[in-house]
Formats: structure tokens, sequence, C-alpha cells
């Protein structure tokens, strides 16, 4: 992690379609001075779960952390079966 960027790495819930699965997570963010916005961006473990709804056609889920929640879009998984998920706005993590 660079010394712009903050984050969170532990267990979260993903919320969509009326399912609440529970996945680990690695997330990072930082403020975009050219857009005046936060991004915020990271991978959700593989999970099985997580695929059938993807390949379902979900692509957006609020995801929430111990300290706070936000929603993000669900994009293609690497090879490893990990989906990114990613957001501009308040993260699902606390920011300093």
């Amino acid at each position: 992690m660079s010394a712009d960027e903050e984050g969170y790495t532990g267990r979260a819930e993903l919320l969509a379609d009326g399912q609440t699965i529970e996945v680990d997570v690695d997330l990072r963010g930082f403020f975009q001075p050219i857009d005046g916005r936060y991004h915020w961006y990271g991978r959700i473990a593989a999970n099985a779960q997580v695929t059938t709804l993807a390949e379902s056609g979900t692509r957006t889920a609020l995801l929430r952390t111990p300290t706070g929640e936000a929603q993000g879009a669900l994009t293609d998984p690497d090879p490893w079966h990990r989906y990114r998920v990613s957001g501009t706005s308040t993260p699902p993590f606390k920011v300093d």
C-alpha cells in the first residue's frame, strides 16, 4: 500500500439480490484530487456464492465491513476466482 492509500483486509458481508454472503476482502482506496472523489477498490476472496451471484448477472452489491458500508461494482474474476469490487464514494472502511 502506498503512503496515499488506506484500506481494510478482513471479513465483510456482500449484500445483493436478497442475499447476505460472508466474504474475505482486501480493499484499498485513495482521494483523487483531479475529480475530487474518493476511489476504493479491491478483491473478494474466491467464494462459490459470489461466483454464482456474479454469473447470474448481478454486478452491483452493498459491501459491509465492521467500520462502514458502500455500494460497489463487481467485475470479472481473476484467474484465482477472486472478483474485483470498486466504488467511488465513501468507502466501506474507516478512513483517517
